[in-house]
């Protein structure tokens, strides 16, 4: 195994900690004196990094592989599903604001899963990094926010608002492009 796939399967690890950690009723302090949610924000934040080290290492070292591709965006959707649903049982974010995003990470799964099985990629777009920015810095500014420090809670609904009008944004751009890539391909060559 390679090490970009190594930080993927490791992102993957991380998941069930970052819940544990997020969820698990401490008294005081948790790791050497630290708060929860640090801990927390720490292992969310590691993780995050991975998502973009594994992927800039498998690029520069040539050694990107379908395996790769593949544990990549469901350590991702993994990564960020059970951080958000740790935040909405933690009562940090609105369940329907959750569900909107999931939602989405659902439908473009779905349209870009048809559309390479008709042999078609549809990459990933702008507006899906952006929205993906915008979860992370929600994510991380939620699970800090505690009553030391409320001015995490405003930035993380501010950007969890940033992730929902992006999510529905980009959806609808996946949906044009896939339907503007497949109707392409069917007048070309029968599916």
């Amino acid at each position: 195994m390679n090490l970009p796939n190594a930080l993927t399967l490791a992102r993957i690890f991380l998941v069930p900690l970052l819940v544990v950690v997020l969820l698990t009723k401490f008294e005081g302090r948790l790791v050497l004196g630290v708060r929860k949610e640090f801990v927390g924000a720490a292992i969310f934040a590691i993780a995050s990094f991975t998502d973009w080290l594994d992927g800039y290492l498998a690029r520069r070292r040539q050694q990107v592989t379908t395996l790769g591709q593949l544990m990549d965006p469901v350590a991702d959707k993994l990564l960020v599903t059970a951080a958000l649903v740790s935040l909405v049982q933690m009562d940090a974010a609105p369940a329907w604001m959750v569900a909107v995003i999931l939602g989405r990470e659902f439908a473009v799964t779905v349209l870009r899963a048809v559309a390479w099985a008709r042999g078609v990629v549809i990459s990933a777009s702008p507006l899906g990094k952006l929205k993906m920015a915008a979860q992370v810095t929600a994510i991380l500014a939620l699970i800090l926010a505690h009553e030391e420090l409320r001015g995490f809670y405003v930035i993380g609904r501010i950007a969890l608002w940033a992730a929902v009008i992006t999510a529905v944004v980009s959806a609808v751009d996946y949906y044009r492009r896939f339907n503007g890539v497949l109707s392409t391909k069917s007048t070309s060559s029968p599916l």
